[in-house]
């Protein structure tokens, strides 16, 4: 049965997107769903990152279940709440204060792309496969979704797979900017959990701060923002500063608190 999977491995919470015989498209339910999923692990305080991964080693996301539009994506009433569910889910993973990181394997494609791209690091393997075919589907792709994409490939490569509906591989998606770092398929895995273990090893505030103020920025590319600069304040207040500072004189791994 599709649905929403959460576990947590050690400080790393684990939210896996399943429904593994239709290549882990999301139903309504799962769409529904996953704001609340990211949502516990944001304030589960053992969790100092946060993983979305698709459900075995075939794909991530593969978009919709197009066989539901039919019966839940018809009318009016029915589109605005199918089109609401989908927005909440994409908004998640940015309204989680803590990083949210992508991992990718796999088929990627149409919404499954937004999603992704949603989140604030994109790892794949380099067997990942990108689409976006709404040209060939004939439905109209999101502005929300549109607007995500845009600062991380530019309008010429976003029109470009856009217009093309084509496929594309994982070292093509690294060129572009729209992952971050690219595993071999064998070491996926290993490489992914060490990157994101260095992720949680690090100070719980900074990491919020930094996660603010891009996402400020990108929206508002000049001047100052209260709430960032606040963020930014409590760093240099906090004890995980004292111990950090102390930890790199000391040439020792700091145990950060989160406080």
């Amino acid at each position: 049965m599709p649905d929403i999977q959460t576990r947590r491995e050690g400080a790393i919470g684990i939210v896996t997107l399943s429904n593994p015989g239709k290549h882990n498209a999301m139903t309504l339910g799962m769409w529904q769903a996953l704001p609340a999923a990211i949502r516990a692990m944001d304030e589960d305080p053992a969790v100092r990152v946060v993983v979305l991964q698709g459900d075995g080693e075939r794909a991530f996301v593969s978009g919709s279940d197009i066989s539901q539009f039919g019966e839940q994506r018809t009318g009016a009433e029915a589109s605005r709440v199918y089109n609401e569910a989908v927005e909440q889910g994409h908004l998640a993973a940015g309204h989680c204060g803590k990083p949210v990181v992508a991992r990718i394997r796999g088929y990627c494609i149409g919404g499954g792309v937004g999603l992704a791209a949603s989140c604030d690091v994109r790892l794949c393997s380099d067997d990942a496969r990108f689409r976006i075919p709404a040209a060939r589907i004939g439905i109209g792709y999101p502005t929300a979704g549109v607007a995500r994409l845009l600062p991380l490939l530019g309008p010429q490569r976003t029109l470009d797979i856009l217009f093309s509906a084509r496929t594309f591989g994982a070292q093509e998606a690294l060129a572009m900017g729209l992952v971050a770092q690219v595993f071999p398929a064998q070491e996926f895995q290993a490489g992914s959990d060490a990157w994101l273990a260095s992720v949680a090893e690090n100070a719980p505030l900074t990491l919020r701060a930094a996660k603010l103020a891009v996402n400020r920025l990108a929206q508002r590319p000049a001047g100052e923002d209260p709430e960032v600069e606040q963020a930014i304040a409590a760093c240099f207040a906090s004890a995980d500063y004292r111990e950090g500072t102390r930890a790199f004189a000391e040439k020792r791994a700091p145990a950060f608190t989160g406080a």
